[in-house]
Order: structure tokens, then C-alpha cells, then sequence
């Protein structure tokens, strides 16, 4: 069944407001998290509403954190973000990235201290409309093992890279550095579908199609899925995320990150503060003018759009194009939502006094 934006916009705002966050981190935190549903990525949409809120349940998310800069320099800083959602944290770690580029050509920006902060790419495009480049990642929930191990020790650890163009739509490259982000697993799940070969290997490292491969001890495999097809590099982006994001900025890091489910335990002995996202912004015209590069980043994508195809392939895509697709289409026909999410999002409703009803 397909549910309207604004309506959805509506109840999930409510719920934000119900648990304590002030009228415009509940916006902020809802424009994320319904950007997720209309570009397509399901998996990071109103589906983990209800994850947020037994995170705070639990404690572990504070809905009125003082985010604040904890060491700067002209072009670079540290954001602590008083363990508040990642969906409110992110925007605000972007901005300061974006200013920080107005000043200096270039803003780079580590997090700790902070929670899951939705899809990467909403925070990297933040920097489009200031003709930036936008860069976004962030660690994760220890659920991927690397190449040769059945250790969990890293996250899906997405990388999103916002490029503007001129009249062409904007480059937009977002991407867990797995062959398929946890999130998918979970629909997976609820549609009651085996998993492609290579997404997940079992608790003794074996390859296996069950979707709940993880939750019974196995783990997410890095993008590439085996040795022969290139997981070593899967892997090797995924430790660049987690050092970028926690290494750097003192959050956690491997297989100290916090899970995002409220039922598992932190480490009782973390080696930093909360999750550590990354945040890049780029002036264009600190390199060339800004109509000039965009101009040729309109002959780049129209040259790759018009790239002969391969047989039973009608066109090329370019990063971007099949969420902003999506996202035109949802706002017209609604948002889809399976069953059990529909369901999890009545029974947050009841708890809550929000009606579930548009």
C-alpha cells in the first residue's frame, strides 16, 4: 500500500516531537529519514522509526543534545554531538563543513559522539545548492567481516559523493562499502526471500543465501563478496570509513561501535565517544569557476548517457538517476511500505497518541 509524503511527513515528525526533540531538530530529523523512503533506500526510511525511538528508550539517544565544535582549525573541525540522533547531528556537522568552505576553499568535518544518521547522500547534497562538492560516510553496527575473517570488526560503511552539474541533474554517488547494506537484509526478511550469493557468510565463514544469516551469528560480506572478486578493496573502503569517521574524531571504531539495536548492548569498554560520521564540502571555484566546471560536468554526464549499451540494457545511468527517478515518482503516487512496516508504524502510533491515520 502506498502512503502520501506529507502524511508520513506529518506522523513521523509527531513521533519526534513526542520524545522530547525540539520543533526543529523533529524537522530536520524527519526531512532525513522520509528523503530515504522517497530516493528509494527503504531500508533507512520510516522502516527504523521505531528503532530510533527504543534507542532513546533505552537511553542511548538524548532528543535535546548540545552539538557543539570540540577542536577546529580554519578549514577543519570536531563535532561532538551529545549523543543526539545521527538524523540531527549529520546536517548540523555538514553545515559547519559548508562554512567552513566558504572561508577557507575547502570543510572537513569528524563526528563523535553521535548515532545512525540515515542515508549518506542527504547530508552530501546539503552541499549542491552552494556549488560544492559534497562528501559523506559514516561507521556502523560491527556486522562485516574483512577479507579472510568470520569476525565481525566493521560496519556497512557507506560513502556518498554529491557532485553539482549545470542543467544535467547532479552527479550523486551513495553506497555501502558491502555488497548489500543490513537494511536489505531486513526487507528480505520481511518478504520472506533468500539472499543473493555473496551478501552474507555464516558463523564459520561459509558463503550461505539465508537472510537471517547475520542474526544467527554470520556476517555481512565487504562489496566484491569473496577474495576473487575484489572483497579485499571492499574492505579496504570500509576501514578508510571507520578511521575517517572514529579514528579521527575519537568516536568508536571496529568493533566498538554501538549497534543500533536497543536489545544489544554497547561495549562496557568503548574506546571512544558514540558512532563518528565524516563530512567533506569542496568550493568548486576554489579549483576553476564554478559555470565552467559544472558546463563540462554537463558534457560528462551526456557523453556517459549516450554510451553504447550491452545487450538487454537500454541506457546508461549515472549515480544518481535511478533515486531521483524514484523520488518523483513517490511524491506523486505515495511512498510503498510492506506490511509489517505498516504494521510496526500502527502500533508506534497507538504508544504514542499519533494516529496512523491519511
Amino acid at each position: 500500500m502506498n502512503f502520501n509524503f506529507e502524511g508520513l511527513f506529518s506522523f513521523t515528525k509527531n513521533i519526534f516531537l513526542k520524545i522530547g526533540c525540539p520543533e526543529k531538530d523533529a524537522q530536520t530529523a524527519t526531512e532525513v529519514l522520509l528523503s530515504a523512503d522517497l530516493r528509494g533506500v527503504d531500508s533507512h526510511g520510516v522502516a527504523r522509526l521505531s528503532g530510533y525511538v527504543r534507542l532513546w528508550e533505552a537511553g542511548r539517544i538524548n532528543a535535546t543534545p548540545n552539538v557543539r565544535v570540540v577542536h577546529e582549525t580554519p578549514s577543519t573541525a570536531v563535532v561532538d554531538g551529545d549523543a543526539g540522533l545521527g538524523l540531527v547531528v549529520a546536517p548540523i556537522a555538514m553545515q559547519i563543513a559548508i562554512e567552513k568552505a566558504k572561508n577557507a576553499g575547502t570543510g572537513w568535518v569528524s563526528v563523535k559522539n553521535s548515532n545512525h544518521y540515515g542515508i549518506a547522500g542527504h547530508h552530501a547534497m546539503q552541499a549542491l545548492k552552494n556549488d560544492m562538492i559534497g562528501l559523506s560516510m559514516t561507521n556502523a553496527s560491527p556486522l562485516v567481516s574483512p577479507t579472510f575473517s568470520k569476525e565481525r570488526l566493521l560496519g556497512t560503511n557507506p560513502i556518498a559523493v554529491a557532485i553539482p552539474a549545470n542543467k544535467e541533474p547532479a552527479f550523486v554517488a551513495d553506497m555501502a562499502t558491502t555488497t548489500a547494506a543490513n537494511g536489505k537484509l531486513e526487507i528480505l526478511q520481511r518478504k520472506d526471500e533468500q539472499a543473493p550469493s555473496g551478501w552474507i557468510q555464516d558463523s564459520e565463514g561459509h558463503p550461505t543465501t539465508n537472510p537471517y544469516g547475520v542474526k544467527e551469528g554470520g556476517a555481512l560480506l565487504p562489496l566484491g563478496g569473496d577474495r576473487e572478486h575484489g572483497s579485499h578493496k571492499g574492505y579496504a573502503l570500509g576501514s578508510i570509513v571507520d578511521i575517517f569517521s572514529a579514528v579521527l574524531s575519537g568516536a568508536n571504531y571496529g568493533p566498538w561501535v554501538p549497534p543500533f539495536v536497543a536489545f544489544l548492548q554497547p561495549d562496557p569498554n568503548p574506546v571512544g565517544d558514540g558512532i563518528g560520521h565524516f563530512f567533506g564540502a569542496m568550493r568548486v571555484d576554489a579549483f576553476r569557476p564554478a559555470d565552467e566546471f559544472k558546463d563540462h560536468m554537463d558534457n560528462w554526464i551526456k557523453r556517459f548517457r549516450s554510451a553504447k549499451t550491452t545487450p538487454g540494457n537500454e541506457k546508461v545511468l549515472i549515480p544518481g538517476d535511478p533515486e531521483r527517478e524514484l523520488e518523483q515518482e513517490r511524491m506523486k503516487k505515495g511512498i510503498p511500505l510492506l506490511k509489517p512496516v505498516e504494521d510496526d508504524l500502527r502500533t508506534l502510533g497507538e504508544k504514542f497518541d499519533v494516529p496512523f491515520k491519511f
